[in-house]
């Protein structure tokens, strides 16, 4: 599949692991482990592991999750210690992390020692003070920023020194020549403000970086540590939700939050799923209705049986999913991280020839010079811009999730955007998907209820919902059902059957008409009921059509607006739908969609988003995630309504709605617009702050703080935009 901006990213599995690590085998003949490394907050430190791991022998594959601290790595069985060295050369630590076991404080910002910020930004101060005032001698001057370097800048040099020895040219290492450019040429106060003012400003940064790890990992709060569990005596115990099986009996009270996914067996309550579905309202829950784990009983007390493990609930595999979309990359982090590539090598190029040319040209001052190209090494890191993507998609993909919008990639967070047309299936997406029998009329000579016993037993064997309906009627009315021999789905035509000996078909208008079966009479009955905007299947037999049953949908409340929301962002609708081309139009009509396709295989459904594919459109396609899957597969984004609860739905669209509102949808576009709006802005930001910071240095009116705020400045002010997509 592919999107409007470009190819699907690569997913990130972020169970980690490390040493003595419990690596989970691929595809292949190789094993895929992931480690947590505390020490990966920048995206230097990630090109500088991938330089180191990418040429070792064994090493199939790395996939780096910056926000969340995580690196997988593809590999054959014996290659993994020697991956292991090469993070420990570099003066890393890989931790290991079991699947399914929370988060831990090791996944945030190391603590820091303020302390010695803050004898080291004193020390620097008051060097900065003697300098100025020449109250103190030159050598207590060196003595103070000496103190203030080593108390705060020894990390910075030990990471700068292991970057230079691997030829990377990442912020710790042009920080550590520039600071030690500053001291050799005599600028001992100003060396020690920079280096304090850079420790400093990694800390707020790490901090803020924190917000973003935090947004998606607050989804593991949703999940009470225990739940109260019946045992064989049938008393009442806690139990950790992680040691509670399938089949078990959970009870939970007004006010607690509901550990595990299940099915009500007693009491009747109302229940918020806002923190699934995002919907506003609590809905009512009697016996034999759908829990779900994270969700929040309100007004009684319920017993629950339980359908799915801890690891296994709908909250476990949203939360599984949304950090497989964390980890993959959009197609503007994509372009950063090429641009990145190139850009550091290329600054450091022009602040030695900033250093050298002048003085040997120009026979210009040698120290005024360097000291401006120190300036420009300051501000050469592009951390600012490379950061600032991935916490822009990181709270685009957790505002969504509050919403309730589940997506799977930040390329379809950023190409939503652009989506010009959207297809939208039928039946359960802009109608109820729940119709109910509306007509019954015979069509040859016999008993009506012989043949409404008939097409009752075929229908029940069907999961469409026009024969559900049919079903439901028929059960409402205590009519007997028959033993069916030989049932077979007919894909977009409707089933068949052998019951006592003879072959039945229940089916729609095409069904009959490939039978040989149809005649005007019956096609005037069909178009009749059809104008009314009703489906109708038909039963039959070898030789003629018995009986004709027509059923009515009723529309979702919130379809009409969906479609009108969309229409007010550009988005142009189109229903492609299996049912007749009459309904089809009279559904469209009453919502307001642009185009109806009725009669339609699912082969005819991916045939029209292939056409609008062909027309160089950006095509989205609305559906189960089941019965419209060639054509979910084929648009540029697939969205699944209804996913909540649905394992197929999570596991293959590409965004799943997760309750059934259908106004998820322009929502989601409107956070793709936002997301994609300060993408940019924070491009522009980073690299325009540069550029004038580069001007300002080659005129000679900046100093080194002045770069250390410029560069650390800017990434602050990045990051904090992207977080502005959580307040939304």
């Amino acid at each position: 599949m592919t999107n409007c901006c470009g190819n699907h990213p690569s997913s990130t599995r972020t169970a980690p692991a490390a040493v003595a690590v419990a690596a989970q085998p691929t595809a292949g003949n190789g094993l895929s482990s992931t480690f947590r490394i505390s020490e990966m907050d920048c995206p230097t430190e990630e090109r500088l592991i991938s330089d180191q791991l990418s040429g070792l022998p064994g090493i199939f594959g790395l996939q780096f999750n910056l926000l969340d601290r995580t690196l997988t790595i593809d590999h054959a069985p014996t290659a993994l210690d020697n991956a292991l060295r090469a993070i420990r050369a570099l003066g890393f630590t890989a931790q290991q992390v079991r699947p399914g076991q929370a988060d831990s404080a090791e996944t945030q910002t190391p603590p820091t020692h303020w302390w010695r910020l803050g004898l080291a930004g004193s020390g620097a101060l008051l060097a900065e003070a003697l300098h100025f005032s020449q109250w103190g001698p030159d050598w207590l001057v060196a003595l103070l920023a000496i103190a203030a370097i080593a108390l705060c800048g020894l990390g910075t040099y030990t990471k700068g020194w292991i970057a230079l020895k691997h030829r990377n040219l990442n912020i710790n290492a042009l920080m550590s020549i520039a600071v030690t450019g500053a001291v050799l040429i005599g600028q001992w106060p100003e060396a020690a403000m920079v280096m304090f003012l850079f420790a400093v400003a990694e800390r707020i940064e790490a901090r803020s970086l924190d917000r973003a790890r935090n947004a998606i990992r607050g989804l593991l709060d949703l999940t009470p540590d225990t739940a109260t569990v019946q045992d064989e005596d049938g008393h009442w115990h806690p139990r950790r939700v992680a040691e509670v099986g399938i089949g078990s009996r959970v009870r939970v009270r007004p006010g607690e939050r509901i550990g595990l996914d299940g099915t009500v067996l007693q009491g009747h309550s109302a229940v918020d799923q806002a923190p699934i579905t995002g919907e506003s309202l609590p809905l009512e829950k009697a016996p034999g209705d759908a829990l779900f784990a994270g969700t929040i009983n309100q007004t009684g007390e319920l017993e629950f049986e339980v359908t799915a493990p801890a690891s296994d609930t709908t909250l476990a595999r949203i939360i599984h999913a949304v950090e497989q979309a964390q980890g993959s990359r959009a197609p503007t982090q994509r372009f950063v991280d090429r641009f990145a590539r190139i850009y550091t090598p290329v600054v450091f190029a022009f602040a030695l020839a900033v250093a050298v040319l002048p003085p040997l040209l120009m026979a210009a001052d040698w120290l005024e010079w360097v000291y401006r190209a120190l300036v420009l090494l300051v501000v050469a890191c592009p951390c600012a811009l490379v950061i600032s993507t991935p916490v822009s998609i990181v709270s685009g993909l957790a505002a969504a999730a509050r919403k309730g919008i589940l997506v799977k990639g930040g390329a379809y967070l950023e190409s939503g955007r652009g989506l010009t047309h959207l297809a939208l299936d039928k039946t359960g997406t802009l109608t109820h998907g729940k119709p109910a029998q509306t007509d019954f009329q015979l069509l040859a000579d016999g008993p009506a209820e012989a043949w409404r016993a008939i097409a009752a037993s075929l229908a029940q064997r069907s999961d469409h919902p026009v024969s559900q309906a049919i079903a439901r009627q028929a059960a409402g009315d205590a009519v007997p059902l028959h033993e069916v021999e030989q049932f077979s789905a007919l894909p977009g035509r409707g089933s068949r059957g052998c019951i006592d000996g003879t072959r039945y078909h229940l089916g729609n208008h095409r069904l009959l008409e490939e039978l040989g079966l149809c005649s005007p009479a019956i096609e005037a009955q069909l178009d009749r009921l059809e104008r009314q905007g009703k489906s109708v299947v038909i039963l039959s037999d070898q030789s003629r059509a018995l009986a004709l049953f027509a059923v009515a949908d009723t529309l979702r409340d919130t379809s009409r607006q969906a479609i009108a929301e969309l229409h007010a962002l550009g988005v142009k609708t189109l229903m492609l739908s299996g049912d007749n081309p009459h309904t089809a139009a009279a559904i469209a009509a009453q919502v307001g969609i642009d185009e109806a396709k009725g009669d339609l295989l699912p082969s005819d459904k991916l045939a029209s988003i292939e056409a609008l594919l062909d027309a160089r459109h950006c095509v989205g396609m609305v559906g189960d995630g089941i019965n419209d899957a060639p054509a979910l597969a084929k648009a540029d984004i697939g969205f699944a309504m209804g996913a909540i609860g649905t394992d197929t739905a999570i596991e293959t669209a590409d965004v799943a709605i997760m309750d059934d509102d259908l106004r998820k949808i322009p929502a989601f576009i409107r956070l793709s617009r936002q997301t994609s709006a300060i993408l940019m802005q924070n491009i522009v930001l980073a690299l325009g702050i540069k550029a004038l910071f580069l001007v300002v240095t080659l005129a000679g009116l900046a100093t080194m703080w002045m770069a250390v705020f410029a560069d650390m400045g800017v990434s602050l002010l990045v990051i904090l935009n992207g977080l502005r997509l959580l307040r939304k």
